[in-house]
């Protein structure tokens, strides 16, 4: 079996996410997908980007194809070079591809990904509602309606970003309503439920280290990326000196890129995300790095549902397996975008047991949402 070609599908999910998903297929029969979204941050995603991302990848199904047999341990060890030195962008591009080689790979075998990536932990895995996306207006009591929705359809932990945007000025006033934002969400989700920030790295030192001070009595599981986790000793420092479990390392690649974290516990959970670390075998790696200090693995996915269902094969096996997170309520549809449909109960997700990550992609679906 060999990899012959592939295909990009650019869906428009609202007018600020497009999800990135590749097809990559071979000369049997067999496609796999792979997603590769968010490449370009979180901002909308242009056709000029779509057509950057397509050449990155086009440029790794060609380091595929020269891999014997499907090899991903070569593919990793020829495609991880250029996918650092490349950025962010490349190690995007390298990651979706090695995500369709899993997909590949399970469906020839005739068994899900998890069973070839190592022994299952859980049948099923806790998901949290990312609901910033979904709140608007983005005011305290429009992220509070949000996370209400997101309650009532039976998740138990929900994460907002009320800092985004943060201003050249009036930053004083900017905090403020963030920090109001994260006062509402609590009050409208009551307090048993879980409640994480995540800041985007906007911060200052001081400025982090206030603004945690000031939602002590918000309850957060967790504080995430307040400053930028590249920033090791200002990450340690913010960690040492507040009451709230630090989390973070969303765009890392590779356990290289998270063992300073890792061995200098700078964080209580780790965020490895399928579409840029290196993809599901290196979040398996990374996830032993961090199960030696006793660091928890979040996996950070505020994506489409390829990504989802690539993340659930990897949270199945790892035992240091905290959340998965979902992108929640952009867009009515988005479940309709894989047959079987994705499918969330009581804020959880099955693994299934289906061949590969047990989906496709419903086709005409994606065509009917372009960039």
């Amino acid at each position: 079996m060999r990899i012959t070609d592939f295909e990009l599908f650019p869906v428009r999910a609202s007018s600020r996410t497009v999800w990135l998903i590749v097809r990559v297929r071979t000369d049997v029969g067999i496609s796999g997908l792979g997603e590769a979204s968010d490449a370009f941050g979180f901002a909308n995603t242009t056709v000029a980007q779509a057509r950057q991302m397509e050449l990155e990848l086009g440029r790794f199904v060609q380091v595929a194809a020269g891999c014997p047999s499907l090899d991903i341990a070569e593919y990793w060890r020829l495609g991880a070079p250029l996918a650092r030195s490349g950025g962010v962008v490349s190690a995007t591009g390298f990651s979706a591809i090695e995500q369709a080689l899993w997909d590949i790979s399970g469906q020839a075998a005739g068994v899900p990904v998890w069973q070839l990536l190592g022994t299952k932990q859980r049948d099923s895995l806790t998901v949290y509602a990312n609901i910033n996306r979904a709140s608007l207006p983005r005011t305290p009591e429009g992220f509070a309606a949000t996370a209400r929705r997101a309650v009532a359809e039976g998740f138990r932990a929900v994460k907002a970003a009320p800092f985004d945007g943060f201003p050249g000025g009036g930053v004083a006033k900017h905090i403020e309503q963030g920090i109001a934002c994260m006062y509402a969400i609590r009050e409208a989700v009551g307090p048993d439920l879980e409640v994480m920030v995540d800041c985007h790295g906007f911060f200052t030192l001081p400025m982090a280290i206030d603004v945690a001070e000031r939602l002590e009595e918000c309850r957060l599981s967790w504080y995430e990326e307040p400053v930028a986790p590249e920033q090791l000793a200002e990450t340690l420092t913010i960690r040492v000196a507040i009451r709230q479990k630090m989390a973070g390392g969303e765009m890392l690649f590779g356990a290289e890129g998270f063992a300073p974290l890792c061995e200098g516990r700078a964080v209580d959970v780790i965020m490895p995300d399928v579409k840029h670390c290196g993809g599901l075998a290196e979040l398996v790696q990374i996830a032993r790095v961090a199960a030696t200090t006793g660091i928890t693995v979040a996996p950070h996915n505020p994506s489409g549902p390829v990504s989802t269902a690539a993340s659930v094969q990897v949270g199945a096996v790892l035992p240091n397996f905290g959340m998965l997170e979902l992108q929640w309520g952009e867009v009515g549809w988005r479940r309709e975008l894989v047959v079987p449909e994705e499918r969330f109960d009581a804020g959880m997700i099955r693994v299934p047991g289906l061949p590969g990550f047990g989906i496709e992609l419903n086709e005409k679906l994606a065509r009917a949402h372009p960039v």
